[in-house]
């Protein structure tokens, strides 16, 4: 029987083998942006050395060598590797593919790890971050961005238990009701401008920019993982400052998750932790 971790692996390995297009955007410059500012810029990427971890299809592999990333390596464990490849193979010469766990990234040090949309579906996300302290170079940093607890509770009191229920159910079945809320969640961003509405900023900002397949591929990723945790902001600091990362700074990123970004020590006698909420 599969634990949470290897059955969260085959639930994604599915999906994005299933779903495997990058464009528009949903995979574009303006969305790593979004993601990421303030904390990090798409100019603070170009010239770097960058691992990402929980690649799935590419999708923020692309949008790094967007920003002019020297050369990054994609680390992705499922059976989507196919896919990664398959979407990065112009990029051979500036792209590596490993198919691994996250926390087995090799041949470091890095300038820069990133882990976007991937810690949260970890049940035990410290041996990650652990190794890409390890893996950076003093005064390397690294980016993660998780689901947040602030700003989803009614959310989470409307979907926790479809979601409990939808990671048991096959594809085309889980599909099919995916599409169905894709409907209403193009009617709430419709009706988003003009009241409002929980999540509208998010809602205008980010979905309002993507046509159906994405709205629906949104849905169905929130919906088929066999796990998810919703992290509070301190919870997501911490993750970072447990492992020894400094000047670790976050983001609430249009209130409803979290961007935080920690700095490797270039010393041993840097203190540690000077935390500031975004």
């Amino acid at each position: 029987m599969m634990n949470q971790t290897e059955e969260t692996i085959q639930h994604f390995g599915e999906q994005w083998t299933r779903y495997p297009d990058n464009n528009g955007y949903y995979a574009s410059s303006a969305m790593f942006e979004d993601i990421c500012s303030p904390l990090l810029s798409p100019q603070e990427v170009a010239g770097l050395t960058v691992a990402d971890l929980g690649s799935g299809t590419g999708r923020i592999v692309d949008m790094l060598l967007q920003a002019g990333a020297k050369h990054v390596t994609a680390v992705e464990p499922s059976v989507a590797f196919d896919v990664l490849q398959q979407n990065l193979a112009q990029h051979s010469e500036r792209v590596r593919c490993i198919r691994d766990t996250a926390d087995h990234l090799p041949d470091g040090p890095y300038d820069l790890i990133v882990s976007i949309g991937c810690l949260h579906h970890i049940p035990e996300p410290d041996p990650v971050v652990a190794t890409a302290f390890g893996q950076l170079v003093p005064g390397g940093r690294f980016l993660i961005w998780v689901y947040g607890k602030e700003g989803n509770e009614l959310y989470l009191a409307l979907f926790g238990p479809l979601r409990a229920l939808a990671k048991r159910l096959p594809d085309a079945v889980l599909a099919g009701i995916c599409h169905i809320l894709t409907a209403c969640l193009s009617l709430y961003i419709l009706l988003c401008h003009v009241l409002p509405l929980p999540m509208r900023k998010y809602m205008l900002e980010v979905l309002a920019h993507y046509g159906w397949k994405h709205r629906f591929l949104t849905i169905f990723d929130q919906l088929n993982p066999a796990y998810a945790k919703y992290y509070s902001g301190a919870e997501a600091r911490h993750l970072l400052e447990k492992a020894g990362f400094v000047q670790v700074t976050q983001n609430h990123r249009h209130g409803y998750s979290w961007t935080v970004l920690g700095c490797k020590p270039v010393c041993k006698t840097e203190s540690v932790g000077r935390p500031m909420a975004g």
